[in-house]
């Protein structure tokens, strides 16, 4: 093959430049800027269908005071977060072995019962549902799935590997929106976006009207409930269960400049 150079190299360096463009955004509430190749529409199929395998598989509750506080919380999360107007969707999944929650593009949450006994109100439901939510509308998922195209096959294959149906592109799909195989509790991220998603957490649940301070009481409670029994932080994809609570203690002062009690 014959190397480019000229004009040729110029077209494909200008190519580059605006693919690398088009695929900046901000993150709301951090400011932080990201870099993803998945357009929000392409996303947002993505998401429906992932949402619809899951349930697909489940045992669902449909009603029942556990199911009215799920939606409840959802809902008023749902108005304050940065995408109000997303059509948001949320179901309760019967399985008290699994302590999880997620939210896939397109505002699609589910919530696993076993994590019902931790939260055990509907302030501790709202840090964890904010906190999925916060995943969603920073575009974590899209920002997994161009690090794993990346590496496979590189931005010009995109559009041809996400066309696919195969069941290696919808794992695929599963785990880099955070919908895929259980793995401990709550479905890893890297440690910079679980982060984000705290913070973002925070606000969404201090504008819906839950005290933040629930947020640091709910992974006490998570931490309890482990036994401490957690892999050093280097090597996990959470951060340690006692950094997680102190960087949460210093959010929680800007949160609370959005808090309204209901």
């Amino acid at each position: 093959m014959r190397p480019l150079n000229g004009p040729s190299m110029r077209v494909h360096s200008l190519a580059l430049v605006l693919l690398l463009a088009a695929g900046c955004s901000t993150v709301p509430v951090t400011g932080r800027h990201s870099f993803n190749l998945i357009p929000d529409d392409q996303a947002l199929a993505m998401g429906a269908d992932a949402y619809k395998q899951v349930l697909t598989e489940s045992k669902l509750i449909t009603s029942g005071p556990q199911y009215d506080s799920v939606v409840r919380v959802g809902k008023r999360l749902a108005a304050v977060s940065d995408e109000p107007d997303l059509p948001w969707e949320f179901n309760l999944i019967d399985d008290p072995k699994t302590a999880n929650a997620f939210c896939l593009p397109g505002g699609k949450v589910a919530v696993y019962t076993g994590i019902l006994p931790l939260t055990q109100n509907d302030a501790g439901l709202a840090v964890v549902m904010a906190h999925e939510i916060g995943h969603a509308v920073a575009r974590h998922g899209s920002e997994r799935m161009t690090d794993q195209l990346a590496l496979q096959i590189g931005a010009v294959g995109v559009d041809q590997l996400l066309g696919q149906k195969s069941p290696e592109t919808r794992q695929l799909v599963l785990t880099a929106f955070g919908a895929g195989a259980q793995v401990g509790v709550m479905l890893p991220f890297s440690r910079a976006q679980e982060s984000e998603a705290d913070r973002i957490g925070l606000t969404y649940m201090a504008r819906a009207g839950y005290d933040p301070h629930e947020a640091v009481a709910f992974w006490s409670r998570m931490d309890a409930a482990t036994g401490g029994n957690q892999p050093p932080a280097f090597l996990s994809t959470h951060p340690a269960p006692a950094d997680r609570m102190q960087k949460l203690e210093s959010l929680i002062p800007e949160a609370m400049r959005e808090y309204h009690p209901q």
